[in-house]
């Protein structure tokens, strides 16, 4: 069983774990409880109602949160001529098809891996490095296409991919401590309106089971799912 610190069993005293907050007063006692010295990230966990073990559950998009990620993000663009230069243009922080021996000899100081459809088949032998880190190009997740230029500047924005779990559970990162409640409250409900957007059609039931609030040392915060459902 583990056993938790005197700063969380603190900050998780602040808390009913019992009570179904509204988003807006469980992102308040979130940054109130926040105890480390850094500036940790706010998590968002929700629960779904889908057997992931079908290919028709799977839950997987994208989501450009509004107030941002307060992220530095890396972005690799594999892209040749003008689709190279619009990358550039566009932000993007490395650019170019030469990227792609580097990372044979694992080179991965990026964050995002974005690339034009014409370069996958180089990619594809990548799929070993890059398929364990989450790095892997791909048509859902935005990722690959031949508009870098929005590509780059949706990652550049906030813009996060999010994935059930092989339990049926999604997390996503939707902000820093140090955010402004408004902020936090934006990202929050841009993500679970995607979320909810996101529903299989052969899901059957109760789709959103939990969603639970909570900062990177803090203890989670529970939400009212009744808009959800």
């Amino acid at each position: 069983m583990r056993i938790h610190g005197k700063k969380f069993r603190a900050a998780a005293e602040k808390r009913n774990p019992e009570t179904r907050y509204q988003p807006r007063q469980a992102i308040d006692i979130v940054k109130s409880v926040a105890f480390a010295k850094f500036d940790e990230t706010v998590e968002v966990a929700v629960r779904l109602g889908v057997d992931p073990k079908h290919s028709d559950q799977a839950v997987r998009g994208t989501v450009v949160l509004p107030a941002g990620t307060g992220k530095s993000v890396r972005v690799l663009v594999v892209a040749a001529g003008d689709k190279a230069r619009e990358a550039e243009a566009a932000g993007a922080d490395f650019v170019g098809t030469e990227y792609i021996a580097k990372i044979k000899e694992n080179w991965l100081d990026f964050d995002v891996l974005i690339a034009t459809p014409d370069q996958m088949g180089q990619l594809g032998p990548l799929g070993r490095i890059l398929g364990p880190r989450g790095l892997m190009p791909n048509p859902k997740a935005g990722t690959v296409t031949f508009d870098v230029t929005r590509a780059v500047r949706e990652t550049k924005a906030g813009k996060i991919e999010y994935r059930v779990d092989k339990a049926g559970n999604v997390h996503a990162a939707i902000g820093k401590v140090s955010f402004a409640p408004e902020a936090l409250e934006q990202n929050f409900s841009a993500f679970m309106d995607q979320i909810v957007r996101s529903k299989p059609p052969t899901s059957k039931g109760v789709y959103i089971r939990t969603v639970a609030i909570s900062s990177t040392m803090g203890p989670g915060v529970n939400i009212d799912t009744t808009p959800y459902r």
